[in-house]
């Protein structure tokens, strides 16, 4: 993957770039805004890692002007803990995702290659996982010949799991991406909007063992299960 590393904290850059080249990542880093823009409307990139805070164009405006300028190439924000407006309006902006510092490298691999799948998810019609498939055109599921009657929330939840099998995603994350919008911490409209689906997707095995493939992770959120008979 070709990657361009926008980020003008030297520890931060280095690290990164350390561990994207181990694994087999070509970064391309630059520490300051118009520079970032400059590389950044080069298309040849597959992804964009983008920090906010920046000298020259700050990374906000640099999303803003590549967005501009029709570059579609996924973009990634690096944010501090606290700038959750800044988190929310560069989603507005045409962000892709974003992580809070301080973060594992593997965190950001983890998060990088899950949005390559999900953007890839996005070009396609149908997302499918075993005999589970979703028709993003008709916004309709089914398992095997069995239709499965989804409201709009939940066939959305159900996409964004399915794009990422294995991938755990926080309470939070799933109320950004399927919600929209960030809920009180304590609410539990996640746990409920699950717990409907996984009774509506749930499939009996040969022993008469009925499971769903969306799996909990205690203490962390959900995610889906890799694989699915």
């Amino acid at each position: 993957m070709k990657v361009l590393l926008v980020e003008d904290e030297q520890k931060i850059a280095d690290f990164v770039r350390e561990g994207l080249g181990a694994r087999g990542m070509a970064v391309t880093h630059t520490t300051d805004g118009n520079e970032g823009f400059r590389h950044g409307c080069d298309i040849s990139f597959e992804m964009i890692v983008l920090d906010i805070m920046l000298p020259g164009r700050d990374g906000l405006s640099v999303l803003k002007g590549l967005r501009a300028a029709s570059v579609h190439t996924p973009v990634l924000l690096l944010t501090a803990r606290n700038e959750l407006g800044d988190r929310v309006e560069g989603l507005e902006l045409g962000a892709d995702d974003y992580l809070a510092k301080p973060f594992f490298v593997e965190e950001l691999v983890a998060r990088m290659h899950a949005l390559r799948r999900r953007l890839a998810g996005d070009r396609q019609n149908t997302v499918q996982a075993g005999t589970l498939k979703l028709d993003r055109i008709t916004r309709q599921a089914s398992e095997g010949s069995r239709v499965i009657d989804l409201t709009s929330r939940e066939f959305s939840l159900l996409e964004y799991l399915m794009r990422s099998p294995g991938q755990v995603f926080t309470r939070s994350q799933i109320l950004e991406h399927v919600w929209g919008y960030d809920f009180d911490p304590s609410t539990n409209v996640v746990d409920v909007c699950v717990r409907r689906l996984r009774a509506k997707i749930a499939s009996t095995d040969g022993d008469g063992v009925t499971a769903s493939p969306i799996e909990s992770v205690r203490g962390t959120g959900y995610r889906f299960g890799p694989t699915r008979r």
